[in-house]
């Protein structure tokens, strides 16, 4: 039995975002489960992944359902050391890890008034003061980390790894919102949208279905800012 992976809409859901790449992106095999949120097959999708209560949720090879990306993350680094999930160097490797952290329970502001949407995006999102701090941290920890890491390519830590994975969602929020953010925030946020997954997952959430209005915001539109045209 290989793994299995519940996730709900590509266009929308960041955390299955993050789940699928910690897969995708580093070649361990999975087989998908879909299921459109608010529709009666997502809670059956769910009750078949019990205890799962929210996706993404991994079924192991040994059948044990694990939820949090954290500790799907974690899982996966501990049974293929060889995928590179996490930096072999063990202060790169603490430093994903606190990036990783800081992440998965914060940056509340930025998630709630910019809800991660690959299906459209904006000239100007009007953000508060709280999302401006967030920003502020986030170049912050991002600078910090390729500093301590001596991080030379796009990458936080050295090689893509699973800190990057988590700050996905955060790319695309920047980019579909059009937030201001420093020169070598906005690189990294580029090096997201080039990266060959990411643009995977958001190819096949064009073909999810139709758009769930939940999610759009009243702000002027344009095009997805793709930087690879």
């Amino acid at each position: 039995m290989r793994y299995e992976l519940a996730i709900t809409d590509r266009g929308y859901s960041s955390w299955g975002l993050r789940g699928w790449l910690l897969f995708d992106a580093f070649g361990i095999p999975v087989t998908t489960r879909f299921a459109r949120i608010y529709t009666d097959d997502f809670p059956a999708m769910l009750d078949s992944f019990f205890p799962a209560r929210t996706v993404p949720a991994v079924r192991l090879p040994e059948g044990v359902v694990i939820t949090e990306t954290i500790a799907i993350a974690e899982e996966l680094a501990s049974r293929h050391p060889e995928a590179g999930l996490l930096p072999n160097d063990p202060k790169a490797r603490a430093v994903a890890r606190a990036l990783m952290a800081e992440m998965h329970a914060g940056f509340g502001a930025l998630r709630s008034h910019c809800p991660m949407n690959l299906r459209t995006a904006y000239t100007d999102c009007a953000p508060t003061e709280a999302v401006l701090a967030d920003l502020r941290r986030l170049e912050e920890i991002w600078a910090w980390a390729r500093r301590e890491t001596d991080a030379q390519g796009p990458w936080l830590c050295g090689a893509y790894s699973a800190a990057d994975v988590f700050f996905a969602p955060v790319a695309a929020r920047i980019a579909g919102h059009s937030l201001a953010v420093n020169e070598q925030a906005a690189a990294y946020v580029t090096a997201h949208l080039s990266h060959p997954s990411f643009r995977r997952w958001r190819a096949e959430g064009q073909t999810d279905g139709a758009d769930q209005p939940i999610y759009a915001r009243d702000w002027p539109r344009k095009p997805w800012p793709d930087p690879l045209g």
